[in-house]
């Protein structure tokens, strides 16, 4: 039931990206740097910790950008629609919690 009803509910979820802008920064540009710095360093030598930290932080701040940057929207349903999936969802919740209680 809570599957099915994960399902339904995130089956109605629109998600759009804006514009690409991370803090004062404009543009993709500036938030690649660090991982490309880092890439390189990697290439000159594997071990080196700061061009670990480096592609570690670059992939941080673009997928940060990634999330800051997505608008999540509820698409448009009936009211039969939603009381069916959120009842799926918490009908499940609940058995699953009663499953769990000590005989």
């Amino acid at each position: 039931m809570v599957v099915v009803g994960v399902y339904l509910l995130l089956n109605q979820v629109q998600v759009t990206t804006s514009f690409w802008s991370f803090g004062r920064f404009g543009g993709f540009g500036p938030t690649l740097l660090p991982l490309l710095v880092g890439v390189a360093v990697l290439f000159y030598n594997g071990k080196s910790i700061v061009g670990w930290l480096l592609t570690g932080l670059g992939l941080a701040i673009i997928m940060a950008g990634i999330l800051m940057n997505m608008d999540i929207y509820f698409r448009q349903t009936t009211l039969f629609n939603t009381i069916v999936m959120l009842g799926l969802l918490f009908g499940g919740l609940g058995l699953i919690a009663r499953s769990l209680r000590s005989a």
